[in-house]
């Protein structure tokens, strides 16, 4: 298995069938994850010897204020490149809706499928359905994280790399054999939304690669070892809900970890607070105050106590002195108002030193 970066614009295709006819290939994917891997796909279809003959995706959901039905952001790129599109509610062969969706993936008549943050199951009788099987866009270095959320718990975890695996689907979740894996620095200032972009342009790159030699990778698969997995379960809004006893560096991944969503969020005199974004931890800001005390409303950033680290050294031990380090946040928006910066807070008085955060309303 190989492990590398490469340039989109050399594209060469070296695969038994594929190196004299075009692969038919079917794309399944949902959010704006997976419509940058197809986008790239639609652009490279001569160049990679494949034509895209339909695109899965989910139904339409109601979204907005207004709960409007909505397309995903993959089958709005299939409509501006006038590419089938189905979306069926589910593949099992217990339901008619089911048994009808795999007679219509069949007529399609697939050599391979590219899957993509679908979010419906692909029954084992579906993923034998292309000759070449179906490959999966993880935004993992697997084993590490498997499951719906590897970006974000990635950065929850403090992990300091991630990447894309390009694997082959079998009936586990995400335990298929690994075809290719590019690997991706997390900077100190990343966000979820930062590191989906980095890591939904990676995928795009490295599905290409596969593509481009499909035989020389698939003859070269590496198994998972499962015991070194981790589950990326999905995100839940409680998740947002900060702790202050927790150690200021697990707050400050919390915030990043959880930008835009859910977000991370605190409450004062029992109204929400939504914290925005924070500077990295500096221990020498360190405090004796109890956790979720604001101790200074700066311009540059508002200081708040969190919880002891899970190793504290005792050095003040003979004065019975614990202190811990803080939080400096940055930018933060109270309930029905607008985000705002520590400078514009430190001009007001919506917050003040002494003030007390709270982990849940009161």
């Amino acid at each position: 298995m190989t492990t590398a970066t490469f340039d989109l614009s050399n594209t060469s295709i070296n695969n038994n069938k594929l190196s004299t006819e075009r692969l038919r290939v079917v794309f399944a994917g949902t959010p704006e994850f997976a419509a940058i891997s197809l986008e790239a796909l639609i652009r490279q279809q001569d160049a990679l010897n494949i034509d895209i003959v339909a695109v899965y995706t989910q139904p339409d959901r109601k979204a907005g204020r207004g709960q409007k039905l909505s397309a995903s952001a993959v089958k709005e790129v299939a409509l501006a490149n006038d590419i089938a599109i189905e979306q069926p509610v589910t593949f099992k062969k217990s339901s008619t809706e089911g048994m009808a969706a795999r007679q219509t993936l069949r007529t399609y008549q697939p050599d391979l499928m590219i899957v993509a943050a679908y979010g419906l199951i692909l029954p084992i009788g579906v993923l034998t359905t292309p000759t070449h099987g179906c490959l999966n866009i993880h935004a993992s270095l697997l084993p590490r994280w498997r499951g719906a959320a590897p970006i974000h718990r990635a950065l929850l975890a403090g992990d300091d790399e991630t990447g894309i695996t390009i694997m082959e689907m079998d009936k586990g979740l995400d335990t298929g054999d690994m075809l290719y894996k590019v690997s991706a620095s997390i900077e100190p200032d990343e966000t979820a939304a930062s590191l989906h972009d980095k890591m939904a342009a990676l995928g795009a790159t490295a599905i290409a690669t596969v593509l481009k030699e499909l035989s020389h990778y698939q003859a070269q698969a590496v198994a998972q070892d499962d015991s070194q997995a981790n589950y990326a379960e999905k995100l839940v809004k409680t998740e947002g809900e900060v702790d202050w006893t927790k150690p200021a560096a697990t707050i400050e991944r919390q915030i990043r970890g959880l930008t835009p969503w859910p977000g991370a969020y605190t409450f004062l005199n029992g109204q929400r607070v939504k914290i925005l974004a924070a500077l990295p931890i500096n221990t020498t800001q360190k405090t004796d105050k109890p956790a979720g005390t604001v101790v200074s409303v700066g311009r540059k950033a508002i200081l708040v106590a969190c919880g002891q680290e899970a190793e504290q050294p005792n050095d003040n031990a003979a004065h019975d002195v614990q202190l811990s380090n803080t939080l400096a946040i940055t930018k933060l928006q109270f309930a029905g108002g607008k985000p705002m910066t520590a400078k514009q807070l430190c001009h007001g008085n919506q917050l003040n030193d002494g003030d007390q955060f709270t982990a849940e309303s009161k």
